[in-house]
């Protein structure tokens, strides 16, 4: 797909992701996603803090955390979802459905794959029954690679993952099969609720 189709999958997964937010309860914000340790409110602080971060803010976070980027960000999603009222995470959303941010060196798709991932560990974590276009899907699910898959420390030696409502499958073994966006967060080292997944080593990507 070209960068102008990817850019707007990118406005689309956000413009959903602010309809998702804004018909939360209160409460929903303190429940937990399918990131483990945070709560919607911590993971919503992540998917924004590159709207609100300026590169110098992100050096120094960075030294903070002695340039580990997992801690540094774990810090300062926890850190916002303390300051930053849900009211202004989403305001936050809409304001940046076409923020242009994209990762150091992952470019559009992989801003797409960041907004996509994210969006699921919270529709996903709280029971909601969102499908995300197969057309978005297909190009992370492209860009996946055993480099991105160790990142994760997930480990699908022997497994083959097989999607069951689109043509994707990865690796070869053992049959793990479930929607292309499930298998996505199996990729990327998520526990998922039980009855999403089917196979032998299912048990091992349940929660």
């Amino acid at each position: 797909m070209s960068e102008t189709g990817i850019r707007a999958a990118i406005e689309a997964e956000r413009s959903d992701l602010g309809d998702v937010l804004a018909g939360l309860r209160e409460a929903d914000w303190d429940r937990p996603t399918l990131c483990a340790g945070w709560r919607v409110r911590e993971t919503v602080a992540h998917i924004t803090m590159a709207y609100r971060m300026s590169l110098p803010r992100f050096a120094l976070e960075m030294v903070k955390a002695r340039g580990n980027f997992d801690r540094m960000a774990d810090r300062v999603a926890r850190r916002e979802a303390a300051e930053i009222s849900a009211a202004e995470f989403l305001r936050c959303v809409r304001d940046n459905v076409t923020h242009p941010w994209k990762p150091p060196g992952g470019g559009y798709a992989g801003a797409l794959a960041h907004d996509i991932i994210h969006g699921l560990d919270i529709t996903v974590g709280l029971g909601l029954d969102r499908q995300v276009p197969h057309e978005h899907l297909r190009i992370v699910l492209a860009d996946q690679s055993p480099r991105s898959i160790a990142y994760f420390g997930v480990d699908l030696e022997g497994i083959e993952l097989r999607a069951d409502d689109m043509d994707f499958g990865y690796g070869s073994g053992e049959p793990l099969t479930g929607h292309a966006q499930d298998l996505l967060l199996v990729q990327c080292g998520r526990k998922l609720p039980p009855g999403r997944l089917q196979g032998a080593a299912a048990h091992r990507f349940t929660a």
